[in-house]
């Protein structure tokens, strides 16, 4: 299901057709790099060059028989080349193959999430600034605290993406490696300058030292880049399916025309796409697991790792490209009702002012503790029995020997209360 919604190229990527196209790209360029410092013939890699080829099918035909992937292939390939193919491969062991194709597949899925993850940050930051200054209700322990504003929410999460992609950057980064050294990477029957011929062709990097394989820290870091940002869109979505409750509604997904929301019930509008964003990031958080669990292997390799691995990257490269689009087009039409979050606000009739009173109790001369105490009994008479917070204050004689009027109006300030969204939207880079 996954695929069907992806974009085509995220799911090419780790098609077995693209994955043997890469694999022939890395034995043509070994070759090459063999016919450059003259450990094989010039001509053979020129033949190499114009025939080598596969099908897919073909290979899949003889692993049938051979039980290994990489002879298959190597197989199949041999029969396009003819004689000459005696030189691909040579010196290499499966590693090599699979590893250096494996690196650059990865790269190229990671360098296409960090194009859609700012496409994201970009629409976060186009909502952000929209609802800079609409006032709503911070809750803390899911209940009313003091106000905020609908653009810091989306602001704060703008600053998060950035988070995501400096991660996502260095996870790419640290994967660009590959590794043509032979059978436990001592470089036995291969020249290390051959290394260094397909990897730069490639945009990798020589790992420095290897065994039989790449070590798995490396693809551990980029799954759990991509866990992390998989929990960014999970937080994110279930802030917006909690805002969308009916008795909140403060937000609410698009809903188009001809959807349908429940078989039973015709009047549901539900938050589907942020509960998608929400599944979805589960499976890639406990694929980041497994990568983890890959990185101890027996001596200089064992083969644990691979099966998973054919599973859980692009599971969660595929995965994560979908979701990175479900929420951007989430957040580019999220309906936001400013009226309910006003009216949300100010449910507790004032209540959510009280930090201000107390600070001004404080600063009258009124010890801190005395002051809480006073402005508690207050709040707690309206939390139970109703009425307004301000009217209970006013009507408290020991507070009214503390403070004016005047001074109790300015507690109930909401402008005051808001007045450094400038500065956090400067501070975020979204004023500029």
């Amino acid at each position: 299901m996954i695929e069907r919604y992806s974009r085509p190229e995220m799911a090419g990527i780790w098609s077995d057709e693209s994955k043997f196209r890469k694999w022939l790209e890395v034995e043509v360029l070994a070759c090459e790099g063999m016919a450059a410092i003259d450990a094989i013939p010039r001509e053979a890699v020129e033949t190499i060059k114009a025939k080598a080829n596969f099908e897919k099918s073909r290979v899949l035909e003889i692993e049938e028989t051979v039980k290994h992937d990489v002879i298959a292939f190597l197989t199949n390939v041999a029969e396009h080349v003819g004689p000459d193919s005696r030189f691909i491969h040579l010196g290499m062991t499966s590693s090599d193959l699979l590893d250096t194709s494996l690196s650059s597949l990865m790269r190229q899925a990671g360098l296409m999430l960090l194009e859609s993850l700012e496409a994201l940050k970009n629409r976060l930051a186009e909502r952000a600034r929209e609802f800079k200054h609409t006032p709503c209700i911070g809750r803390s322990h899911g209940i009313h605290a003091e106000a905020t504003t609908f653009g810091l929410k989306l602001a704060l999460w703008y600053d998060e993406v950035r988070r995501g992609i400096k991660r996502l950057e260095s996870a790419v980064e640290t994967i660009s490696v590959g590794k043509i050294s032979g059978a436990v990477g001592t470089f036995s029957h291969i020249d290390p300058r051959v290394e260094a011929y397909v990897c730069e062709r490639l945009n990798l990097r020589p790992a420095p030292v290897s065994t039989q394989i790449i070590q798995r820290d490396r693809h551990a870091a980029f799954m759990t880049a991509l866990a992390l940002i998989a929990c960014s869109l999970e937080k994110f979505s279930t802030e917006i399916r909690n805002l969308q409750r009916t008795e909140l509604l403060e937000v609410e997904e698009a809903f188009t025309k001809g959807q349908k929301g429940s078989s039973a019930m015709p009047h549901k509008r539900n938050p589907i796409g942020c509960e998608q964003v929400t599944g979805l990031a589960r499976i890639i958080k406990s694929n980041a697991t497994a990568a983890m669990d890959n990185v101890a292997l027996w001596h200089e390799r064992d083969i644990t790792h691979s099966s998973v691995e054919r599973v859980i990257i692009p599971d969660s490269t595929i995965a994560l490209d979908y979701i990175l689009h479900r929420f951007t087009r989430i957040i580019s039409t999220l309906v936001v009702y400013p009226d309910n979050m006003m009216r949300n606000l100010q449910q507790t009739n004032g209540l959510v002012f009280s930090q201000s009173f107390l600070l001004a109790l404080a600063k009258s001369g009124i010890t801190r503790e005395e002051a809480y105490h006073q402005v508690q009994t207050c709040a707690m008479q309206v939390w139970e029995k109703g009425g307004d917070f301000k009217e209970t204050l006013l009507a408290d004689a020991k507070i009214r020997e503390a403070l004016t009027e005047r001074e109790i109006e300015n507690c109930f300030d909401l402008k005051h209360n808001l007045r450094n969204v400038d500065f956090i939207f400067d501070r975020v880079g979204l004023d500029q």
